[in-house]
């Protein structure tokens, strides 16, 4: 097991991995930019490096810097956490070369998996159900001739995208050239890469996760699955466990096929594989995998029991699992409402909900400074209970008793998802805020 770690992230994130390697014995190191010196994180752990400038390109982009701040701490392990360079095969191979190891999939299984049409195809070889798409197309005229043949709306997306980056739903040839340089643009200007493909667009839909665990030895197990359906522009705002909309002879047959795939693909360390569901059909189709700790991993965490960090931690140093799909128990509901910031800020005051089965993520403190350069996000705040309709109600009474001051928020926003009637039936979809 590694006795010392860096933690290549910022803002909740970061102190998360610090708590768990702290439950761990385990030292932790902090990295940070000019803007994030007096940030919880960096208070928190053992030791602290300033790596850069505000922009994330100067500092939790700059793989360099943190290999090196990781090399004069002498940590053995380096935690990409989500985001920045936690799906980077360049980084992950940076490491590898300074004897660091990587929390997370090797270089070459994050380059194999993050071609998303390439992964397309192995997921329907190893059995799961596919969107109905092409290959990466080659210019607009081959893009107009696949959606005839396709069908109209049809999505063309970025082959390196993420984040709701890249994506473009297409109605009508007359749109398909300014949506395939769109596309492309994008694809390149976030991720280097302008390849892009279409896929039919289904719709209405949700879009459903199943959360996996996997070791070197091959062990496999699922701990269900989240419905992140409620987005805006792509950016989920909340996810629950389990979904609503699948019954449990959907849910068990799901689980076998993403258990059965990744151990067909080889992948080991915790992943997750995104579907959309047909809501008139209730079939689901692979979408893409993720290859890093989700933002909503708590969601799991809370309902399953199982901490998905330090277990992340364990196999990344060679533990075998030490629990089986059988050990899996996914009884009762648990909801996580991300809380964003409208702006930046100085939090003046803050009161946190508490109380059994009340948890909220965050790097927030009294006076602590939200710097305008990075994600939005606050904290995560997750409830579980028995039913679901006992988790609503305290996920309500959580949201209203949170208090963040000084900095503008979705709170509010919050409260009157979570009290609509499409969210308490369970009928919402990824159109919820077109209605």
């Amino acid at each position: 097991m590694f006795s010392k770690i860096l933690i290549a992230n910022r803002g909740e994130i970061a102190v998360r991995i610090i708590r768990a390697c702290k439950e761990m014995g385990i030292q932790t190191v902090a990295v940070y930019s000019t803007a994030d010196a007096e940030s919880l994180h960096v208070a928190l752990a053992d030791e602290s490096f300033c790596i850069g400038g505000a922009a994330s390109a100067e500092s939790y982009l700059n793989g360099e810097h943190i290999v090196s701040a990781a090399v004069a701490a002498g940590a053995q392990a380096i935690h990409p956490g989500y985001g920045f360079l936690s799906e980077n095969a360049d980084f992950a191979t940076l490491c590898e070369r300074n004897g660091i190891a990587f929390i997370g999939p090797s270089a070459q299984s994050m380059r194999r998996l993050g071609d998303k049409e390439r992964l397309k195809r192995m997921a329907a070889e190893a059995g799961l159900p596919v969107i109905p798409g092409t290959p990466v197309l080659k210019d607009v005229a081959e893009a107009i001739s696949a959606a005839e043949e396709i069908g109209y709306p049809v999505m063309l997306k970025a082959r390196s995208g993420g984040g709701g980056r890249g994506i473009r739903l297409v109605f009508s040839q007359q749109d398909m050239e300014n949506a395939f340089h769109a596309a492309s643009s994008e694809g390149e200007a976030a991720f280097g890469d302008s390849a892009v493909y279409m896929e039919k667009y289904v719709h209405p839909a949700r879009h459903i996760e199943v959360q996996v665990l996997a070791d070197e030895a091959g062990n496999v197990v699922c701990l269900g699955e989240r419905d992140c359906s409620i987005q805006r522009c792509h950016q989920k705002l909340i996810e629950e466990s389990p979904s609503p909309a699948l019954d449990e002879a959907h849910r068990a047959a799901l689980m076998e096929q993403c258990a059965r795939a990744v151990k067909q693909l080889g992948y080991v360390g915790v992943g997750t594989l995104e579907f959309l569901m047909d809501v008139a059909t209730g079939d689901c189709y692979f979408m893409e995998m993720n290859v890093r700790l989700q933002v909503e991993h708590g969601v799991t965490e809370i309902l399953t029991g199982f901490d998905l960090v330090k277990w992340q931690i364990r196999v990344a140093a060679g533990v075998e699992l030490g629990f089986s799909q059988k050990d899996v128990r996914l009884q009762g509901c648990s909801i996580e409402c991300r809380i964003n910031a409208s702006r930046p800020g100085k939090v003046e005051f803050l009161h946190v909900p508490g109380g059994p089965f009340v948890r909220f993520d965050t790097f927030l403190t009294v006076g602590a400074v939200v710097p305008p350069h990075y994600d939005p996000l606050l904290g995560k705040l997750i409830v579980y209970a028995a039913t679901r309709e006992e988790a609503l109600r305290k996920m309500q009474a959580a949201l209203c008793e949170l208090v963040i001051d000084g900095v503008e928020n979705n709170i509010e926003e919050q409260i009157d998802i979570t009290s609509s009637p499409a969210f308490h039936g369970g009928t919402y979809d990824l159109d919820f805020f077109a209605k």
